[in-house]
């Protein structure tokens, strides 16, 4: 709910701090909070404030007159449910207790939007404010009067939130059995192009037969040969180096056996030369042994040599072939190969596709009537729901009609088959028309809120504000409009602009919106009203500019009733 707003420079508005805290009784909405005050007053500066922070396009002459720039923040307590939260997650924005926007506008038209403190562009501060506010106004209404949410409006009315599970699970099924269908189509139309291409292809490099690690250890084993020469001369050098004279190793098992026989006598002095002597026997007599075998490896072999290059060769000119690395070259044997058996095995896969999608379209086609038919269940409920309301509202000609229209296959889609569209009709023997092209704007306004009232539990909007409902009644119609903004505030926070004493005596609070005019300025500032100045208020709606005593007394009775 909105918990605060808060007003610099804007229009008439200097400094303005307003506070809507919970009503005691309110429920678990926010209760019913009222702003009165005279013709000009200023009262729609609020609502257009409001509008500027929830993300609205800013008007020419927003700022004040002498000032640099304007500014509004509007503050919100959330729910952890509500789906604002999903739209910081999404940003990558703070997610706090209190929710925080906040518009800047300066006098050349420029502007600046921040979420929690944090720059943000007007986009987002509309998405979330679309999903915190309803404004219904005069001149421009939102919510209630944009087809794209009746569908959802009537769903959530109706409770067939396991008819929309069904619906979705089957769309998601049917698109991706026609997906798979779709893409083994193309491949085997792409296969049959191209199918003397992939036979000569694949017979070509099933005769490689190659492996992925192949250009690695090829290329190491050419390096290997083609040093193999000048490797094997050197190795056999080395052992000639050790088998010079008498040779390092028959020298070393001399002087082994030499000192072990004196060793005894010794008195220990002999026991580390001749440890020293064992491992350097040992360790030559090893090396010896090595390079013997290293010189029979790195024989130097020219047909080897030949075979390997050609290869490698052979591996190379064909990964340029097919634009592909040669370690590839597996991979793509095995794709070439799956194509030739689609080819091969074509139709009877194709048909089981076929069949895999038509059956998950029969399957979506029965969960989407099964919806429909609930959701026409729904709509009788809804328009009979709506008509218990219009009455007493004055609107007892008027006929509300939620209609179901079947959509073209080409626009269904994972919320179903139907569109949904409020309509209504305001005279008798007049076809229903959308609910927008209501003539009268207080009209319209009585026509949403009996319509808000049935559905005060749909949506994601936790606030709610009225302007001017009330705009052309009096009388027992201002008060039944005013018990159905009382209700409808068990649920949602409503916030009513009001010229109507019946609406403004229901309010869980109350605000005078006044406005101050001197030589050179006016100005417009709020007043949180306590009881005496509610009655005194309410007085003066009831009477005009001279509060009478008769109109205090009338007052003090709607004040009672209400309570």
């Amino acid at each position: 709910m909105l918990v605060s707003l808060s007003i610099r420079d804007f229009v008439l508005i200097e400094k303005l701090d307003l506070g809507f805290a919970r009503a005691a009784d309110g429920g678990p909405g926010g209760g019913l909070g009222a702003l009165t005050g005279e013709t000009g007053a200023g009262k729609s500066i609020l609502i257009d404030a409001l509008g500027l922070a929830l993300g609205a396009r800013a008007e020419s002459g927003a700022v004040r007159r002498g000032a640099t720039q304007a500014s509004i923040a509007a503050s919100f307590d959330l729910a952890k449910a509500h789906p604002a939260h999903a739209i910081l997650a999404e940003q990558g924005l703070g997610d706090e207790d209190v929710l925080t926007l906040r518009r800047m506008v300066a006098a050349d038209g420029r502007g600046r939007a921040f979420v929690n403190d944090q720059p943000a562009s007007v986009a987002l501060l509309r998405r979330l404010g679309d999903s915190l506010v309803e404004i219904q106004g005069q001149m421009e209404q939102h919510g209630l009067l944009d087809v794209a949410t009746h569908r959802a409006s009537l769903d959530a009315f109706a409770g067939l939130e396991k008819q929309a599970d069904a619906v979705r699970a089957a769309w998601r099924d049917w698109r991706a059995a026609e997906q798979a269908h779709a893409d083994a189509e193309a491949a085997a139309q792409a296969a049959r192009r191209d199918e003397d291409f992939l036979r000569h292809a694949v017979k070509e490099l099933e005769a490689l037969a190659p492996n992925p690690d192949d250009e690695e250890t090829l290329a190491s084993e050419r390096q290997l040969l083609r040093a193999g020469s000048a490797l094997g001369e050197a190795v056999t050098q080395a052992l000639a180096e050790l088998e010079q004279g008498r040779g390092t190793i028959a020298a070393l098992s001399t002087a082994h056996r030499l000192i072990e026989r004196s060793v005894d006598k010794a008195a220990g002095r002999l026991d580390a030369p001749l440890a020293a002597l064992d491992r350097a026997l040992s360790e030559a007599t090893e090396a010896q042994a090595q390079l013997e075998a290293a010189r029979d490896a790195l024989e130097f072999d020219p047909a080897r040599l030949e075979k390997i290059e050609e290869r490698l060769f052979g591996l190379r000119a064909v990964a340029r072939k097919h634009n592909v690395a040669v370690p590839e070259l597996a991979a793509l044997v095995e794709r070439m190969t799956a194509q030739l058996a689609a080819l091969d095995s074509g139709e009877a896969g194709l048909k089981r596709l076929a069949a895999t999608a038509k059956a998950a379209r029969a399957a979506y086609v029965a969960a989407a009537e099964a919806q429909s038919a609930a959701r026409r269940k729904g709509a009788a409920r809804l328009d009979k729901a709506v008509a218990g309301e219009l009455g007493p509202l004055k609107l007892e000609k008027a006929k509300f009609v939620t209609e179901l229209v079947p959509l073209p296959e080409a626009e269904w889609s994972e919320a179903g088959t139907d569109r949904v569209q409020f309509t209504v009709a305001t005279n008798p023997g007049t076809p229903p028309a959308p609910i927008a092209r209501i003539a009268s704007g207080g009209e319209l306004s009585r026509f949403l809120l009996a319509l808000k009232v049935c559905l005060a539990k749909v949506g994601d909007a936790v606030t709610i504000v009225f302007d001017e409902v009330d705009s052309g009644i009096g009388g027992a119609t201002a008060a039944a409009v005013g018990e159905r903004l009382k209700r409808l505030a068990r649920d949602v926070q409503v916030l009513v602009v009001t010229h109507s004493p019946q609406v403004a005596a229901v309010a869980d609070r109350h605000w005078l919106i006044r406005k101050t005019t001197t030589r050179n300025a006016a100005s417009t500032d709020v007043l949180a009203l306590d009881a005496k100045s509610r009655r005194e208020e309410i007085a003066r709606m009831l009477s005009g500019a001279e509060v009478t005593a008769e109109a205090r007394a009338a007052a003090d009775r709607l004040l009672a009733a209400a309570s």
